[in-house]
């Protein structure tokens, strides 16, 4: 059984273009949010109630909207609605891409990290293209590689797979890259305005910069016209630093 679900909301094209592969594999479970739930991170909801109402999107399959956020709709699958642990999470097709530290803002792949919390073997997919109507055939056939070797191979425990593909048709992608989350930032701007009454509002704006170019990361490989593939955990230790925190006279 594959567990879909996403953070542009039940009704995206993404989300149907990833339905339609995962029913290739096996039985499939819809939960996504009842409207676009981009940028949530890792957020849940703990002071309104959850509600969860059938959908009929979804012809095939068994599917819900919720109310909720991407990582409530994975909180809800696992303990409300599955008969079992899932064989596979999959998350997306965002529309948007999430390289770099994208991945920490993202409700698409905070889905899939909750999904690895639980150990089920989860992945992200994103696709570098806003556009509501996004061509995602070539992220089909991505994620129609992916999919196949995530159910024959066993993925290492508490970890999700983070994949971007630029935007292109069928045969435009060179191929898929195991890569490293690259060094990039958002340079944070607000644009100040006032409404009618004189009182001022903000709008958040910036442009993405990418601190360093080594060839292993996932945006360069996207550069390049490839699929970039990035092994992602939960766990932010920084290991390297303990040692210089131990030293600490604390």
């Amino acid at each position: 059984m594959i567990f879909v679900t996403n953070d542009d909301g039940i009704s995206a094209k993404g989300i149907r273009s990833l339905v339609e592969v995962a029913e290739e594999f096996g039985d499939v479970v819809i939960i996504a949010p009842d409207k676009p739930q981009s940028g949530m991170g890792h957020a849940i909801t703990i002071s309104n109630p959850l509600r969860l109402n059938k959908s009929v999107l979804f012809p095939n399959s068994l599917a819900y909207s919720c109310s909720g956020t991407p990582v409530d709709c994975v909180k809800l699958g696992i303990y409300e609605i599955m008969k079992r642990t899932p064989d596979l999470l999959l998350s997306g097709i965002n529309h948007g891409e999430n390289t770099a530290t994208n991945v920490l803002y993202s409700g698409t792949m905070s889905a899939a990290l909750e999904g690895a919390m639980e150990n089920i073997p989860s992945i992200g997919f994103s696709l570098k293209d806003f556009d509501a109507n996004a061509d995602f055939r070539a992220t089909q056939d991505v994620a129609r590689k992916i999919i196949s070797e995530a159910l024959k191979n066993k993925m290492d425990q508490h970890t999700c797979l983070n994949v971007n593909v630029p935007k292109g048709v069928p045969g435009e992608i060179k191929g898929i890259r195991i890569c490293k989350q690259a060094h990039a930032f958002w340079e944070d701007r607000f644009d100040k305005r006032e409404d009618q009454f004189g009182r001022p509002y903000y709008w958040l704006t910036g442009d993405f910069e990418c601190v360093s170019d080594e060839t292993d990361s996932d945006i360069y490989a996207m550069g390049e016209g490839y699929a970039s593939v990035v092994p992602t955990q939960f766990d932010l230790t920084a290991y390297k630093a303990m040692d210089n925190v131990k030293e600490w006279k604390l």
